[in-house]
């Protein structure tokens, strides 16, 4: 799961959630305050836990439907800043293709998103921040207010076991109470001047706060809405949640036997004196805010407006009900790739035990590092090494190709010290033979993409004396070599002028190598040229296809496989696993198309995958093992899923 998809599944299940606290306010609309506060305060706790659980509840794998991919575009797609690639579907002979990808920039323009996202969490919280530092500098240098007496009495009266500071604040400032573990309520200093009545109702609407923990639930609310600045939903959460806050409050104050008439006009004359609000008056829980007033004071004249606490009971509901509505929604992925089937290492031990034949290592290895779990497919290619060099000996092809496997599995995890050492023991293992050519140039490859070009220059000319015969590879690097040079265009020319004579014609590696000439043509201007030789290319790959196709008619005109059309519906792309560029292609700078048949069985999953136009530097056996993973929503024959023919279209394109 990339960080994106991750954002965007995070994204759209809390705004689920918040729809379904919207919705669950609405119902209990006629039910007392105090309820629908704590459901927007379960729903701010519910997206704040959703990214937590979402890492470490067990995936729910999902199809992803069409909507879905609609709604995150690309999520089964990562690009990095050397090469991407992209794919096309066509299905049998009505081919229906995708519109291709546009070209990529260089910058992944989803991290603008990600980047503006964080960018706005972290003000919101860097505010949340400052403002419980003024604070809680202004409970140290603020001096106890006279109405601290007072409150002792009302706090007992209320329900609140503990003593709850009462500080004095600026005349003309608005009543607060802020502290989680150590409450505390600020009063005007004018509030001495005020009526007992007046008094006693601004403190106990304040230690209203404190019995119900308001505190606790403003911190998670303004956590929430920070984290969600960007959602709409997120706002009416946190607006919803004041409003039903201060009601349950001036509920509180009721019950305990003051007059409605009376509170609700000692609450209007607080507000009317109010002369400032604190800059930081959101960090603290203000009594009484003016754009709220007008309904607070309807609902405290309201006498059929139900005024009853939460009971623990109803708590406890609420609470469940928000863990198992977010737990499955943490749980769900919209699945962009095929999970990994969880396999222990003891699992891999018994595959090697088992194991009579290297093969069968060889591609249990492959599997797993299609799934990146490349300890366990090192481990089987250590094994495979073993079993090699048991039946083959040390200075044998096979050991060789044991060695350039693992050097290849060291170099698709990055780790280029490790792979050069499989290379130069895979030279020392079969030195002067032919076998030796394929290790060399790898070694030389390594040596092009740190620009060692003299050093990758003498390995190519090793690997080109060590097989004279099939030595038109070597040769082609060392002309992508000299392109990369200053003043060596005619070094360039001359070794893909060799490269092109030493190999066969209609083969593969030629229509590679003209293809790269072609690009090192049109680099020097010369287009006509670089034409010519693309088109020789073109006509290699064509018939290369030809024979490939030939082979793959047999396999779709069984009479369990069908084409498109006649009753005969598509298969949907479900799921995609992006094609990844291989080191020697992106060193090489090399890009194009290659073309898959395959078959979608009536339970999604890809067979029968061919490769019917190629491409070199193991760009094709990418792109096999990308498709391979692939899971698609089946065709169907007159309403039931049948096996349909499909060709795939996968673009390798360097940025």
């Amino acid at each position: 799961m990339t960080a994106y998809s991750f954002l965007v599944g995070v994204a759209v299940k809390s705004s689920a959630v918040l729809a379904m606290a919207w919705l669950a306010a609405w119902l209990l609309r006629k039910r007392p305050a105090a309820l629908r506060h704590l459901v927007w305060t379960s729903a701010a706790a519910s997206v704040l836990a959703l990214p937590l659980l979402t890492l470490v509840l067990p995936a729910v794998r999902m199809p992803a439907s069409g909507a879905l991919l609609a709604l995150v575009p690309d999520i089964t797609f990562r690009t990095d800043s050397t090469a991407s690639a992209a794919a096309a579907v066509r299905f049998g002979l009505a081919a229906q293709q995708t519109r291709p990808a546009p070209a990529h920039s260089p910058i992944d323009w989803r991290l603008f998103p990600m980047l503006l996202w964080a960018a706005g969490a972290l003000l919101g919280v860097a505010q949340m921040v400052v403002g419980g530092r003024v604070i809680a500098g202004a409970r140290r240098r603020t001096h106890p207010h006279p109405a601290q007496v007072e409150s002792v009495a009302l706090a007992e009266a209320i329900g609140v076991g503990h003593a709850v500071d009462v500080l004095e604040a600026p005349a003309g400032s608005m009543p607060m109470t802020c502290g989680l573990l150590r409450p505390a309520i600020f009063l005007p200093a004018d509030a001495c001047d005020w009526d007992a009545e007046r008094r006693r109702v601004v403190l106990l609407h304040e230690l209203a706060h404190v019995r119900r923990g308001d505190a606790g639930a403003h911190i998670l609310a303004r956590l929430a809405v920070a984290l969600h600045w960007w959602n709409p939903l997120a706002w009416l959460a946190w607006r919803e949640s004041l409003k039903e806050r201060e009601r349950a409050a001036d509920d509180l104050v009721l019950l305990s036997g003051e007059r409605a008439s009376a509170y609700a006009g000692h609450l209007l004359e607080v507000a009317r004196a109010l002369q400032s609000k604190p800059p930081v008056a959101w960090a603290a829980l203000a009594m009484a805010r003016r754009s709220q007033l007008e309904g607070r004071l309807l609902s405290i004249l309201d006498p059929h407006v139900p005024r009853n606490s939460v009971a623990r009971v109803s708590a406890l509901a609420i609470a469940l009900l928000a863990i198992m509505t977010v737990a499955p929604f943490a749980a769900m992925r919209a699945q962009d790739q095929p999970a990994p089937q969880a396999t222990s290492p003891q699992d891999v031990e018994a595959t090697i035990r088992a194991a009579t034949d290297y093969a069968t290592l060889d591609l249990a290895a492959r599997q797993f590092a299609r799934h990146e779990q490349f300890d366990s497919a090192q481990k089987l290619l250590e094994a495979a090494l073993q079993l090699r060099e048991k039946s083959a000996g040390r200075q044998s092809a096979e050991y060789v190709e044991g060695l350039m496997k693992l050097g290849h599995l060291a170099r698709l995890r990055k780790q280029d010290t490790e792979a050069e050492g499989f290379y130069r023991q895979a030279v020392a293992a079969v030195d002067g033979k032919p076998e030796a050519a394929r290790p060399l140039t790898s070694l030389g490859v390594m040596l092009v993409a740190k620009k060692d070009y003299p050093q990758a220059r003498d390995y190519f000319q090793r690997a080109q004396a060590a097989d004279p015969e099939h030595g038109g590879m070597p040769l082609t690097w060392m002309a992508l070599t000299y392109s990369r040079e200053d003043g060596a265009a005619a070094q360039a020319e001359a070794a893909f002028q060799q490269a092109i004579a030493a190999e066969d014609p209609a083969s593969a590696d030629a229509a590679t190598t003209l293809e790269s000439y072609a690009t090192f043509l049109k680099s020097q201007g010369r287009d006509s040229e670089s034409d010519a030789a693309q088109a020789k290319a073109v006509s290699i790959r064509k018939a290369l296809g030809a024979q490939a196709a030939a082979g793959t008619k047999a396999l779709a005109t069984g009479s369990a496989v069908y084409k498109v059309g006649n009753g005969v519906t598509p298969p949907a792309v479900l799921i995609k696993k992006e094609p990844q560029y291989t080191e020697d292609a992106r060193v090489a700078k090399y890009q194009g198309k290659v073309v898959l048949y395959l078959e979608v069985g009536p339970d999604g999953t890809p067979r029968n995958i061919r490769i019917v136009r190629d491409l070199g530097f193991g760009l094709g056996e990418q792109a096999v093992d990308a498709v391979s993973q692939w899971q698609f929503k089946p065709g169907t024959r007159d309403g039931v899923p049948v096996t349909v023919a499909a060709t795939i279209e996968v673009n390798f394109r360097l940025l």
